[in-house]
């Protein structure tokens, strides 16, 4: 018997909108309607989204406003880089309290649906998925690995998002993964009943290292038996100006991109695309010709 209903939750807009909702976003809830049927897709927020990605999808979402912690809104960040990401932080407690709240999936929206859930898994109190650990951390040595929050599914009032929420309001130091994924790693290895672990191929196969950033959008991988979802750590690479994982941004994440590129993300995410968006294969070479100019000159500007 399902102890998790076959609800899905994405929390979006804990800061002001100042662009039109993207087309990745549009696809990561195209891709979950498709694959994982859900009863119901909520989409928490405090700023709605705009735009013609956003018309498209609105209509098949339950939309929850929501308000963010004050002990996240309040704390005084140590590291002025980490804090240009505390709508994350933010975002990092209230899927936490929506879980509590209604039970069911919660996934980043920078997440894209590939194969549909195994059915056991409705029936575990909890489960989360291993990560890539960066050994250097020392934090994360201490933890012994990690547990990455951009997927997790529980049912309604779960002990162990209880406790790993009560935990994170004693322990949130500012930091970007102490809260996020080590702790729940640390708790799951105290908590073994509480929740079940699966392995990295499940939720993120396609890790946050350049080699698993380049074989989403640059590279072609085809194997993806096992795969579930695919997370995109878009906060590496989203910016133009982000040049340290890949010279991919949001730019080129386009309708023509996702028809025509070679590349495991676009092969996967076009058959999410709606059928009347007119796209060109002439426009896409354009786009791809002008990527790889700006590329050569990035790489040399870094140079120089």
């Amino acid at each position: 018997m399902n102890r998790v209903p076959n609800i899905y939750h994405f929390v979006f807009g804990l800061r002001p909108q100042t662009e039109p909702f993207h087309l990745a976003y549009y696809l990561c809830l195209a891709s979950c309607l498709e694959v994982n049927k859900p009863e119901a897709i909520y989409f928490h927020f405090k700023h709605l989204p705009y735009g013609e990605w956003w018309d498209r999808i609105k209509p098949f979402l339950i939309l929850n406003p929501v308000e963010e912690s004050d002990f996240v809104k309040q704390f005084s960040y140590q590291n002025q880089q980490i804090e240009s990401f505390r709508y994350a932080h933010l975002a990092d407690i209230v899927r936490l309290e929506v879980l509590l709240k209604y039970g069911g999936v919660y996934a980043d929206i920078d997440s894209l649906f590939v194969n549909r859930l195994p059915e056991h898994l409705f029936t575990k109190p909890c489960v989360m998925g291993k990560e890539k650990v960066d050994w250097g951390q020392e934090a994360a040595v201490r933890a012994g690995g990690s547990l990455c929050n951009a997927w997790i599914l529980a049912e309604k009032d779960s002990a162990f998002i209880r406790l790993w929420l009560d935990q994170t309001l004693k322990e949130f130091d500012g930091t970007w993964s102490a809260h996020s994924t080590f702790l729940p790693y640390r708790l799951s290895q105290e908590n073994v009943n509480l929740i079940h672990v699966e392995p990295e191929r499940s939720f993120f196969f396609f890790d946050w290292s350049k080699k698993g950033i380049r074989d989403l959008f640059v590279n072609k991988v085809t194997d993806v038996e096992g795969v579930y979802s695919m997370h995109l750590w878009n906060h590496l690479w989203w910016s133009p100006s982000r040049t340290d994982f890949t010279y991919f941004h949001h730019r080129r994440l386009t309708p023509e991109y996702v028809a025509f590129a070679d590349t495991t993300y676009a092969r996967i995410a076009r058959k999410f695309m709606p059928p009347e968006v007119k796209v060109s294969l002439a426009a896409y070479r354009k786009e791809y010709l002008k990527g790889q100019v700006e590329k050569v000159w990035l790489y040399l500007k870094s140079k120089f």
